[in-house]
């Protein structure tokens, strides 16, 4: 039998937990509703991350994956497996490596399903503190990625459920087209303030709207 230890992040005990965007400044001008916004930003904060890696060829493995989070294991580049109702996705980095987002303090209560479900080689490896999540929507939300990204944001190369990894502004993003004019970014803890702003200041000229 495997042996293996986990650590809960989550206090029993209620404390203010701040998000990597906590202490940011708006430093560009807002507009004061979503109402005729070019482009709505908003964090998604404290949500649970996880990296799952693993075999993809093995069948125990795919299928203890989809009794653990009730998905499938996306097993090329692009879909993103998602459960809306339940807040969870799944996505493919690598031949070997998927990301998994779940709900807030739900990460703890995922990594021990995924344990308990999977056998053999395998890893999971909470990384919650380490990245943060930003929706950006809105009818010039794509036009704000395509200055800032360079990869094709075209609706026939990125249609609606896919996601990719790539750099953005100098640093990289997890970036998913959730709908027609809705994406989401995944960014790294210590890039966060940094990107943040970047992001602000490249959708100024369209109408921003910062979603508390």
């Amino acid at each position: 039998m495997s042996e293996f230890a986990t650590f809960n992040a989550h206090p029993a005990a209620p404390v203010r937990a701040e998000s990597p965007l906590a202490a940011s400044r708006v430093g560009v001008a807002v507009q004061s509703s979503a109402q005729g916004a070019g482009v709505c930003i908003g964090e998604r904060a404290l949500l649970g991350h996880l990296i799952l890696r693993g075999k993809a060829a093995d069948e125990g493995f795919r299928a203890g994956v989809e009794a653990a989070l009730g998905v499938p294991l996306p097993l090329k580049l692009g879909p993103v497996a998602r459960d809306d109702a339940r807040g969870v996705s799944v996505q493919w980095m690598s031949p070997d490596e998927w990301l998994v987002v779940v709900p807030e303090a739900q990460d703890h209560e995922t990594e021990l399903r995924l344990r308990a479900a999977l056998s053999g080689h395998y890893a999971v490896i909470n990384v919650s503190g380490a990245q943060t999540l930003l929706e950006l929507s809105g009818p010039a939300a794509r036009q704000v990625l395509m200055k800032s990204a360079g990869y094709d944001f075209h609706p026939s190369a990125f249609p609606v459920g896919k996601g990719i990894s790539t750099t953005l502004a100098k640093s990289t993003a997890v970036i998913r087209r959730t709908g027609e004019a809705q994406w989401e970014l995944i960014i790294r803890r210590s890039f966060a303030d940094y990107l943040y702003s970047w992001l602000l200041d490249a959708s100024e000229e369209f109408g921003v709207f910062v979603a508390r």
